[in-house]
């Protein structure tokens, strides 16, 4: 495709699609916590610094434990690296709104697995969709994004909070709002997944259902009308 018939940002990569996504990266982290063994399953970090403890420690069991979670979110990024092309091939939808979509299913279907079951199956279910969410939205309207876990937020504030203040930069209180914004989102998605945790135990994860079904209906209807003609054009940051 001409480049001159770019869009400049697809519907996928708009602030509030990725302001949704990580509203619902803090209901999987608070879902896993207090439902699903009491971890974190949006990033790798702590499973590495266990793995390293389990081994220090001499339990080999334990630590040998930790490559299966590991292979879960190098499966979900290989898988979110290979599939987009294939996908572009059918030109129906884009990758972006497929993933959506099969979060919403695996989410359904958490909501059936009861807290009696081995809490490894929800937690390398969720390792492997994070994975694939983090490495399929990469960038929002230019700026790059996670959207799954915070530290990169967290770190951008500062940097841009010294560019507005100390170096009176333009647009920098700006893009620190945008990331300010992804923490609070983060934050509104554990609290609120919280409160339900309780009332709704195993099914709790279906209230993250609903932004990720505000997500997929607009993105599908992008994809089938005004942003039909681009279906190949891949979102900035690929």
């Amino acid at each position: 495709m001409d480049d001159s018939k770019d869009l400049r940002y697809l519907t996928c990569e708009k602030y509030y699609v990725f302001e949704m996504l990580i509203l619902v990266a803090g209901m999987m982290g608070a879902y896993t916590f207090n439902l699903r063994g009491g971890v974190f399953c949006n990033a790798q970090t702590a499973n590495i610094v266990l793995m390293g403890i389990a081994f220090g420690k001499g339990y080999l069991g334990q630590g040998f434990y930790y490559f299966i979670p590991l292979s879960a979110y190098i499966a979900g990024t290989v898988i979110s690296e290979l599939f987009p092309k294939q996908v572009r091939k059918i030109h129906f939808l884009r990758w972006d709104t497929y993933l959506i979509g099969f979060e919403i299913f695996s989410f359904f279907l958490i909501g059936f697995i009861p807290l009696s079951a081995p809490v490894q199956i929800v937690q390398v279910m969720i390792n492997f969709i994070c994975s694939m969410q983090y490495n399929t939205f990469r960038q929002a309207e230019g700026i790059p994004m996670a959207t799954t876990f915070l530290t990169n937020h967290i770190r951008q504030m500062g940097v841009w909070l010294t560019k507005a203040v100390v170096h009176k930069q333009d647009g920098a209180w700006k893009v620190f709002s945008r990331h300010f914004r992804m923490v609070s989102f983060f934050f509104l998605g554990g609290f609120i997944l919280t409160l339900f945790c309780d009332m709704l135990k195993e099914k709790a994860i279906w209230i993250a259902i609903i932004p990720l079904m505000v997500i997929f209906v607009i993105m599908s209807i992008a994809d089938r009308t005004q942003e039909k003609e681009y279906l190949s054009q891949k979102p900035h940051g690929h």
